[in-house]
């Protein structure tokens, strides 16, 4: 018998995990964190459906947090390995895992400090020994190669396009009669057209489906994101305002730098000052410079040119504490790009509690706003939010650059799929929320008369 339980990603676009239990094996396809709503954060917490220690491997498909925040705590719940990635997102981890870890215990100590838990002391979900623990577990895998898992059962990785490393995830495994039946994970599909990175392979068709939809019921703008850019600019300067973008460290920082680079060289902005403030960026920009196996072909070029494609003029990376906390006096016009991308974490919190109040700055989001995240309170309008303890008024200026998205949208992934030699028997559509997954679902059914799905926490379906 053959079971896939949803453990995550279902009714919300975070905590990526899915069981599946085949041939005496038990796999988990991603281990990510839930974000967002208090009620998404505490499942974090709960204990784990089954032993840790009884997994046979898991399976990532990118480095987004959202996909393997939880590695550590398996790992330190008895989890022994191997944690499959593809070669460029076992790089992002070294980064991604360790800086999450330091941010678990930063917070558990500012709880203890306020006396804000419930909970005396207050405990980091994971630390950075467990993080670095995680980290040796894991086990690369370059795109199409296989690999068995045991008799039977085996996987390859296909290549998503959504951030350095992203993959979908094909299983294969050997069914009664000689047979065998695929099981096909999409991770997050990226974008087609977009700079830096290959686009992503088409679905080529499986027994089973399942399919992200964080932008299932909705369209990008096919606006430029160049254009827009540089307008959101434009306006800063005029009110001599300091221009804040919570970017995700990974993907859309490295996006926004190349923009940037294009801008000012073509002349369409001017040259002002530019501080990249996340450690984690600059270590995710020197990985993402490094993969050039990754890089689309206008990367290449402008590579082989002597161009530093992610190096904009007067870019400067801000490294230590003191530096960032040097920036609050700073007087725009002027850019700070810092994470992480939907607020709830990091650096950008100390320069949104700084910079909100004041009319005259702006803050740009360039990437996907989670429900209940500080990111979408503020996009939503919101005239307050919670730093720190404390309620800092939002008069800033608030804009969103969609198409600087890293995800599909809803024509995106139906390009994605279309291009399927072979018909799903079934689609489970995850990864978004309610609305989002039925609309995909139904798009799916009546663009190519698929049975889709949209399964429930914790459901188990027999395949």
């Amino acid at each position: 018998m053959v079971s896939l339980t949803f453990l995550g990603a279902t009714g919300t676009v975070t905590g990526s995990r899915y069981l599946l239990e085949a041939h005496g094996a038990r796999l988990l396809i991603d281990a990510g964190l839930f974000q967002g709503k208090k009620e998404l954060r505490l499942r974090n917490w709960a204990k784990f459906p089954v032993s840790p220690g009884s997994l046979s491997a898991v399976i990532l498909t990118h480095a987004h947090i959202d996909h393997t925040g939880f590695l550590p705590r398996l790992v330190r719940d008895g989890f022994g390995g191997p944690a499959f990635v593809t070669p460029p997102t076992g790089r992002l981890l070294h980064t991604v895992l360790p800086d999450a870890a330091k941010l678990q215990e930063e917070e558990a100590r500012f709880a203890n400090k306020v006396g804000s838990t419930k909970h005396t002391p207050a405990l980091p979900l994971f630390t950075v020994r467990d993080a670095h623990e995680a980290l040796g577990t894991l086990k690369t895998l370059p795109f199409g190669q296989r690999a068995t898992l045991q008799p039977g059962l085996e996987f390859r990785y296909h290549r998503q396009g959504h951030i350095l490393g992203a993959a979908a995830v094909e299983l294969r495994i050997k069914v009664a009669g000689g047979e065998h039946m695929t099981l096909y994970f999409s991770g997050d599909v990226g974008r087609y057209d977009i700079p830096i990175l290959k686009a992503p392979e088409p679905y080529p068709g499986s027994t089973y489906l399942v399919v992200e939809s964080t932008y299932g019921n909705s369209f990008h703008d096919p606006g430029d994101p160049r254009d827009q850019l540089a307008e959101v600019i434009a306006e800063a300067v005029q009110r001599k305002g300091v221009i804040l973008v919570p970017a995700f460290a990974i993907d859309r920082t490295q996006e926004v730098l190349y923009f940037l680079r294009e801008l000012i060289e073509d002349g369409a902005i001017d040259p002002l000052p530019i501080f990249l403030d996340s450690p984690m960026a600059r270590e995710a920009t020197e990985t993402y410079r490094s993969c050039a196996l990754e890089h689309d072909a206008e990367m290449r070029e402008l590579v082989r040119e002597g161009v530093e494609p992610l190096v904009p003029p007067n870019l400067v990376t801000v490294g230590r504490v003191d530096e960032s906390k040097r920036l609050n006096s700073l007087t725009g016009p002027a850019i700070i790009i810092s994470a992480s991308g939907m607020a709830t974490g990091g650096r950008i919190l100390h320069h949104l509690r700084h910079r909100l109040p004041d009319p005259s700055n702006t803050v740009v989001f360039v990437g996907y706003q989670a429900d209940g995240t500080r990111g979408r309170r503020i996009l939503d309008g919101e005239g307050e939010v919670k730093i720190f303890g404390e309620m800092v008024p939002v008069r800033a200026q608030v804009r969103s650059i969609q198409s600087l998205s890293a995800h599909a949208d809803a024509d995106e992934l139906t390009i994605w799929a279309g291009e399927a030699a072979a018909s799903p028997s079934t689609v489970f559509v995850t990864h978004g929320e309610p609305e989002a997954s039925q609309a995909l679902a139904e798009r799916f059914g009546k663009r190519f008369g698929w049975r889709c799905v949209v399964p429930a926490l914790e459901e188990t379906v027999t395949l």
